[in-house]
């Protein structure tokens, strides 16, 4: 009897088969009570396949696949007698022209650590799961959108290296348990962003050219080791979040291009099917079988391996069929504009798929476009991601921080524009791994100024940020000041957190993701004015930024004050909204944080004196680079 049914054939030509992971690739079993695993390959143009691997010596002709009923489904299947869990092996096509390709498998669950490319049996459904509670609150009633999201992204290779040995020294996923986990839980973040997860063979792709969609990277470890990695995170209280690439995929011999000698899983037409500027090959949405492979890779990570989100990578080149193409390097659609509508579709249906079956999981946009309702749903023609990155928000903010403090005057409005769009979309804010690297200098060294001037400049920026409205993402490295461009070749410059201005600035965001976490007005209405004013958006002459942040019952609210000169404002008041109490709770001043040491009260009453047009204000003497943050 055949482990691919027609069952299994139907559901996967509907793009429907959701536990495909479990059907095609290599799967330990018996037969007959002879142990063994059975392989499944989908190779519709291919004339012949045969499996070859350790279990037979690698010989080219001992285990040729059955080709299963209907043929044109292309579905070849066989089980080999003691193929064991560690064993590699890859697929031998010949195709209709009579060449012969080596392939991996595209659904293996684990691959052989570069530079080979076989794959690796592996047994994925024994792994003890403890993180029931976590994923039982992860479904709760609170909605995603009033919970806090402080993500810290990590590429796992270079975030730290172990010293003196012959390999790169790469941490396993059992090292980021030891050192990693206790590292984010004492800084306060909510969610760790993983990069290059899915095996991939080019270190310098950081994971952006994916041959294995199905297998965590034997950089690390087991699939069996990532899973614990998980399972930690989530004991920790601490979210998972994957990069996932369903754009394109390299061109690599072993890998999905030209698979069975067609183009079987990217476009035919090289004017849909290929990035010029990226070398890659483009998936075709188009094709049922194609969507399936993506669409069950997703449910792999998020449902077999308890993932919280997958970011979705480059959407905006999936989106639009020129992209990064000149004319005449692309096609347009049936109505003769730039849309990929197959795209557009694919994105529909694995969204509401993914957080349908999975509440409390999410499907984040890496969009850099204006394309409209990224996150709404599909009933209004949005595409139902559950957030996008603001990347124009990140755009506008580094463009301000970089000007010298005298030119910011006249760019004050960078600063404020994004609060005229956000709640167009559900945004997260970043400032990834692409802002500090390619010579576009590290966050500490865009700042203007010399020595001090540039970690103050910092500071007040990171403190803009987290009182802006919009979930949080900071790259590793940058919370103490990294100076040099991030290298996925070396570990961070750890050593730097021995120098007081790093160490300071590493105090400051931890104490700003503690506030975080704390203060529900810093992330229950991220996407409505109702949880956000402006006090004074239009004090440029001063580059001095005031508002508010409330809370859904208008308890404890935030109001902060950011100063982005070197100009010290000894006779500043902000007006307020209302006659209160406000308690002074973040302070740039403090010794901690690199600042003056001046004592400040706890409390500020406010007075009946009109300023920023409000009949109430308070003073208070603003330092240069000043940021102070008060509830009321």
């Amino acid at each position: 009897m055949a482990n691919f049914s027609k069952l299994d054939r139907y559901l996967f030509g509907q793009a429907t088969h959701y536990d495909i992971y479990r059907k095609l690739g290599a799967h330990l079993t018996d037969q007959y009570g002879i142990l063994g695993t059975c392989f499944d390959l989908w190779a519709p143009n291919a004339k012949r396949v045969w499996i070859i691997g350790t279990f037979n010596n690698w010989d080219e002709t001992a285990n040729e696949m059955e080709r299963l009923e209907p043929e044109t489904m292309g579905i070849f299947e066989l089980f080999v007698a003691g193929a064991k869990e560690g064993d590699m092996y890859k697929y031998l096509i010949e195709t209709e022209d009579g060449s012969f390709l080596y392939k991996a498998d595209p659904y293996a669950n684990f691959a052989e650590l570069r530079p080979g490319t076989a794959s690796v049996i592996a047994d994925i459904d024994h792994f003890k799961w403890t993180d029931a509670k976590w994923m039982t609150d992860r479904a709760s009633e609170e909605s995603i959108y009033e919970r806090p999201m402080a993500i810290y992204e990590v590429h796992p290779g270079s975030w730290k290296r172990h010293p003196c040995r012959e390999d790169e020294g790469f941490y396993t996923y059992r090292d980021l348990v030891k050192y990693l986990i206790p590292y984010v839980v004492e800084m306060g973040y909510t969610h760790i962003e993983l990069m290059g997860i899915a095996e991939y063979p080019f270190d310098g792709s950081w994971g952006y050219q994916v041959t294995g969609y199905y297998a965590p990277t034997a950089r690390y470890g087991t699939p069996k080791d990532f899973a614990y990695f998980v399972n930690e995170c989530h004991k920790h209280k601490i979210g998972i979040i994957l990069d996932w690439v369903p754009a394109h995929f390299p061109r690599d011999a072993h890998g999905l291009a030209e698979f069975d000698g067609t183009c079987l899983y990217e476009y035919a037409d090289p004017r849909k099917g290929e990035h010029p500027d990226w070398g890659t090959k483009i998936f075709d949405y188009g094709k049922n079988e194609v969507k399936n492979f993506l669409i069950g890779s997703a449910l792999l990570w998020v449902e077999h391996y308890h993932v919280d989100g997958l970011r979705v990578d480059a959407v905006a080149s999936m989106l639009y069929l020129d992209y990064g193409k000149q004319d005449g390097q692309w096609a347009p659609n049936k109505y003769g504009d730039n849309k990929n509508l197959e795209a557009i579709e694919f994105f529909k249906h694995i969204n509401t798929l993914i957080t349908g079956r999975n509440k409390g999981a999410l499907m984040i946009a890496e969009e850099s476009t204006a394309w409209p309702k990224v996150t709404g749903p599909v009933e209004e023609d949005g595409l139902h991601f559950s957030f996008k990155w603001n990347m124009g928000w990140m755009h506008d903010f580094l463009d301000y921080m970089k000007l010298d403090p005298y030119f910011r005057k006249n760019n004050h409005n960078k600063m404020t524009f994004a609060m005229s769009y956000n709640e167009s979309e559900k945004y997260i804010l970043v400032l990834s791994h692409d802002e500090v690297v390619h010579l576009k200098c590290s966050m500490l060294n865009k700042m203007p100024g010399l020595g001090i001037d540039k970690f103050r400049n910092l500071m007040a920026g990171y403190a803009f940020m987290m009182g802006h409205p919009g979930k949080k993402l900071l790259f590793m490295g940058q919370e103490f000041a990294q100076l040099r461009e991030w290298s996925e070749e070396r570990e961070l410059d750890w050593f730097l957190l021995a120098e007081p201005d790093h160490q300071h600035i590493h105090n400051w965001v931890k104490e700003l993701l503690r506030i975080y976490r704390k203060n529900r007005a810093m992330y229950e209405l991220d996407s409505s004015w109702e949880g956000f004013e402006w006090i004074n958006a239009n004090d440029g002459d001063r580059s001095i930024f005031s508002f508010v942040r409330k809370s859904k019952d208008e308890k404890n609210n935030l109001l902060f004050i950011c100063n982005f000169t070197p100009m010290e404002r000894a006779d500043y008041r902000v007006g307020v909204p209302k006659k209160k109490v406000y308690k002074l709770i973040l302070s740039s001043d403090e010794e901690r944080f690199g600042g003056s040491g001046i004592e400040r009260p706890e409390s500020y009453k406010a007075e009946k004196i009109e300023c920023d047009d409000r009949p109430y204000s308070f003073a208070y003497p603003l330092s240069p680079y000043g940021v102070a943050v008060f509830r009321y």
